[in-house]
């Protein structure tokens, strides 16, 4: 491990106990966090919304179900889960609570967006990746603000800054809302065409 990889993942090891510090004001516990996954100096890098049931309970990012939309992804651009660092906006589960006692996932409420953004933006620093691609929404916004929307900026690269770091952005669809909406389908399989392409000629 070169030094600078090794203060790389010392940073990262810091970023990763400043979030979970700011977890704990919503009752959230080590048990409950799902950190970022992959090579320190990735080029690359990838942006959920937040984990699930499965990746709660195996405490990594894009497993299960959602790991098979990533081996998807990944196959179509030629890559290896092992080429990218893969993170989420929040790092604990967002669930709701049915009269069962079941558990369903929700979408992050704003104060844990709010809370957790700083810590996102702390990460991407440390990896320096030169191309972020945000899946959804909630990613999207964070990164370019509230008047960003994955209908109109979908493949559509863009300059964007974490701290003191500035890399491009690729948005694409939530593969999620793909498997909700088949109209997306063809426009998904699109877009990961535009970004292969992309991703060859940088």
């Amino acid at each position: 491990m070169s030094l600078y990889t090794a203060n790389t993942a010392a940073n990262l090891k810091r970023v990763y106990a400043q979030t979970l510090a700011a977890a704990k004001a919503f009752g959230k516990s080590e048990a409950d966090m799902v950190f970022g996954e992959g090579p320190c100096d990735a080029s690359l890098m990838l942006i959920g919304e937040a984990p699930g049931a499965e990746e709660t309970k195996l405490l990594r990012p894009f497993v299960g179900r959602a790991g098979k939309n990533l081996s998807a992804f990944l196959e179509a651009l030629d890559l290896r889960r092992s080429d990218i660092y893969i993170t989420n906006v929040i790092k604990f589960r967002p669930y709701r609570i049915s009269r069962k006692g079941t558990l369903s996932n929700r979408p992050p409420a704003r104060d844990e967006v709010s809370a957790m953004l700083p810590f996102l933006e702390r990460e991407i620093e440390v990896i320096k990746p030169r191309i972020v691609v945000t899946l959804g929404n909630v990613p999207l916004k964070c990164l370019l603000g509230k008047q960003a929307v994955i209908g109109a900026c979908h493949a559509r690269p863009e300059l964007a800054t974490a701290g003191a770091h500035a890399f491009t952005l690729f948005p694409l669809y939530h593969p999620a809302s793909v498997i909700y909406n088949r109209a997306l389908e063809a426009v998904y399989a699109q877009d990961i065409e535009v970004l292969k392409d992309y991703l060859h000629t940088r």
